[in-house]
């Protein structure tokens, strides 16, 4: 029988609210679901192109490599043993007893090293280098051919100073696995991923471990559960966000990426890629880049336990930072010692000598690398060749930068700085040499620690020069003299060095001089060498303020206005704008652009240089008199402590020091190298010293170690120069009973033709 509903039931069925909310969810879910798996796709997709293209643009290949010029040994060349190993280090020589092939070396038995030359004119070649035992400063004694002749000169490599990217600041030292120690390789793989060559990107039994671990606290550690893969997916092109999504994105890229590589080549890439912290304002990158900068060697060259120190460092590079935090580093370094006696890679003994070792690294590795004038070839670059940092091929920059003095100046500035520290003075320095003849910038020293400070003082320090300007204005009064067909005005000519007041457009201006002391009537030679400011005023009035702003500008200085007070170094310049003006002087007249880079390599082909040619700014015979005025600074003038420290070598130079003793400075060459010492305070506060204070022994110091070993020439005398003995106080011929006589160098037709009275 057929149930039937009555009308009323019937309503109330119709009117009783349907249960859909369950539906409703369920669309709900299912719609995120597509719309996470959506999303996850479209990432997918657009992560693993990016990861594709990478791949394909072969990571491994630095973009931009810059490098110095070849490195040069020679007979007597101030340098010890361990700072050769440091340039060999640099050049990625690996210390092998054996020597068997180029690019090894070895510390003999009675302390010489043998090098088997990989390039330059001797590749191949083994080579002999002695060394004296001579303190301070030791010297290479003998080069010589294993079995061969002996040389007086060697050219090596040269050293790769750093790889550029264009997005960021990075520092990275490609090295293939292959040339990789393996106690450093399986030093990673015992702490970051043990089974690597088992699993297929992810590990879920490394995993599940890592998680039962930390979970018991077994170690005093965590443990982690990512492969090296994960890790090399995560710093390639995932964000370093710590989601479930990320972490799901990176084990399905993982996956891709071990059936995209080889085991091989995802660990090299690994161990080049993987991120050490920052040194400045560097990112380091890779394995081998961290050996240089934590160590001063090259990878091949490091110790077991420098090995697990660099291993260690990779699972928190700032926790770790055998810099900032040498005590957690040395116990991670042991952690990691551990870890590979257990993973078998080690005998429990070996691993327990190494952790017993103290964690030494070099503090000023990264300065052996010229940070700042990597910067300076950096921006020299995005100025004129900005499309080199975006080329697809290889780019080779090759620079005028010579490690040897490099590391001479950096040795210089650091102990200057430290001779002149008193605990509050907060001093700073900058050092640029060159090759006047050429313009080639062979040394640059930006600060005291590009670790502390990356602002390059040497390229953007605008200070005021003070006396070390003066041979300026001696210039422009000899070329007034010159056009107005003088011959009262030469470098024996008598100016009164006494108070005096002189008229300006606002009034009255009374200069003095340093210390307030006044030698009455002086030569011109000895008011330059002794940096007298009232007859540096009066020449410059002579001269004409126009003509020595125009003459500044010409040098290479920036525009200056000719106000009288520019006569004493009143205006601001920086230390390159010096060694530019400078090398007029040292090439009598000509002014010879400086720069950086000798030559560009962008894949096969060379690019054009664009160098700016030489121009004659100063008559040759004119710009001589000043050079030959400024040899007396050494005799008998402000750099005189130059000699007494030893420095004996035939040099013209001249010391600088402005108002309340804020700025130092000293400039000098040879006819070879030319340098400019600039010492200071950031915050323009006295400094409490003279340039021949603070500046003159970092100069000396250098230029003692950059020179010795090495024959200089004298400064070339260009024709219309005649010479004649006169009494250096008078400024006249000299009779036999002068006292003192120099030999004074004039223009042709205006060699005094008086003779001294004062002495008979």
């Amino acid at each position: 029988m057929t149930s039937r509903r009555t009308p009323a039931r019937r309503r109330a069925a119709r009117t009783r609210p349907r249960r859909t909310w369950p539906r409703t969810i369920c669309v709900l879910v299912l719609m995120a679901l597509a719309t996470a798996a959506g999303g996850f796709a479209y990432a997918y997709t657009r992560l693993s192109t990016e990861m594709d293209a990478r791949l394909a643009a072969n990571r491994l290949q630095p973009r931009l490599q810059v490098f110095a010029r070849p490195v040069r040994l020679w007979e007597g060349q101030a340098m010890s043993r361990s700072e050769l190993v440091a340039s060999l280090n640099v050049l990625g020589y690996s210390e092998r007893p054996g020597r068997d092939a180029p690019g090894a070396f070895a510390v003999d038995p009675d302390g010489a090293l043998t090098v088997v030359a990989r390039g330059g004119p001797h590749a191949g070649r083994h080579l002999r280098i002695d060394f004296t035992r001579a303190t301070p400063q030791p010297r290479i004694r003998r080069l010589e051919i294993v079995d061969g002749e002996r040389l007086t000169r060697l050219e090596l490599d040269a050293p790769l100073l750093t790889s550029l990217e264009a997005a960021s600041r990075e520092k990275r030292r490609v090295t293939s696995l292959e040339n990789l120690p393996r106690t450093l390789v399986e030093a990673v793989l015992a702490i970051e991923d043990r089974r690597f060559f088992e699993h297929a990107g992810v590990d879920p039994v490394r995993m599940v471990g890592a998680l039962v671990t930390n979970l018991r606290g077994e170690r005093r550690y965590l443990v982690g559960g990512s492969t090296l893969t994960q890790q090399l997916v995560k710093n390639m092109v995932l964000s370093p966000e710590k989601t479930l999504q990320r972490k799901l994105m990176e084990q399905v890229l993982a996956v891709r990426l071990e059936q995209r590589l080889t085991k091989h080549d995802i660990l090299e890439l690994y161990l080049n890629e993987v991120y050490l912290g920052h040194r400045g304002s560097f990112a380091v990158h890779g394995v081998a880049e961290g050996a240089r900068l934590f160590f001063g060697r090259d990878v091949a060259n490091l110790s077991l336990a420098q090995a697990a120190t660099i291993a260690g460092v990779i699972q928190a590079p700032q926790t770790y930072s055998p810099f900032r935090h040498p005590e957690r580093a040395r116990l991670r370094r042991n952690v990691v010692l551990a870890t590979m006696a257990e993973a078998d890679y080690l005998p429990d003994d070996l691993a327990a000598r190494a952790a017993d070792e103290p964690l030494e690294v070099v503090s000023y590795a990264l300065e052996d690398e010229a940070p700042y004038f990597v910067d300076f070839v950096g921006q020299v670059l995005a100025n004129r060749h900005p499309e080199l940092l975006r080329a697809s091929d290889p780019v080779d920059v090759h620079t005028t930068l010579d490690l040897h003095l490099q590391r001479q100046a950096q040795r210089a500035v650091r102990e200057g700085l430290e001779r002149i520290d008193d605990g509050e003075r907060s001093a700073q320095a900058a050092l640029i040499a060159t090759n006047p003849r050429t313009g080639e910038l062979l040394a640059l020293v930006g600060g005291r620690s590009y670790r502390t400070s990356q602002f390059n003082r040497a390229t953007h320090a605008r200070r005021q020069p003070g006396s070390v300007f003066k041979p300026f204005v001696y210039l422009a009064g000899l070329e007034r003299a010159f056009l107005e067909r003088r011959s009262d005005f030469t470098p024996a000519s008598i100016v009164n060095d006494a108070p005096t007041v002189f008229a300006t457009d606002t009034g009255t201006w009374r200069p003095d001089n340093y210390g307030d002391r006044y030698d009455g009537p002086i030569t011109l030679r000895r008011a330059l060498a002794r940096s007298r400011n009232v007859p540096a005023v009066k020449v410059a009035e002579m001269a004409g303020y126009d003509r020595l702003a125009g003459l500044w500008q010409r040098a290479g200085g920036s525009p200056i206005d000719p106000y009288p007070s520019i006569a004493l170094g009143a205006f601001e310049t920086t230390p390159m704008e010096m060694a530019s003006a400078f090398g007029l002087l040292a090439t009598n007249g000509v002014r010879q652009p400086l720069r950086a880079i000798a030559s560009i390599q962008v894949g096969e082909a060379a690019l054009e240089s664009l160098a700016p040619a030489p121009e004659r700014i100063a008559r040759p015979d004119l710009t001589y008199l000043v050079t030959n005025m400024l040899r007396s600074v050494f005799r008998d003038g402000t750099g005189a402590a130059a000699r007494d420290s030893g420095f004996w070598l035939d040099a013209a130079g001249k010391s600088g020091t402005t108002n309340e003793l804020r700025d130092a400075w000293f400039v000098g060459f040879t006819p070879e190298l030319l340098t400019v010492v600039w010492v200071g305070r950031d915050d323009n506060q006295p400094l409490g010293l003279s340039g021949s204070q603070a500046a003159l022994p970092i100069w000396t110091a250098f230029m003692d170690g950059a020179l010795a070993g090495r024959r200089t020439g004298a400064f070339e005398i260009p024709p219309g120069i005649e010479f004649a003995r006169v009494d250096p106080e008078t400024g006249r011929l000299a009779r036999p009973g002068c006292p003192g006589v120099i030999t004074e160098a004039f223009l042709a037709g205006t060699v005094p033709d008086l003779y001294c009275r004062r002495h008979r």
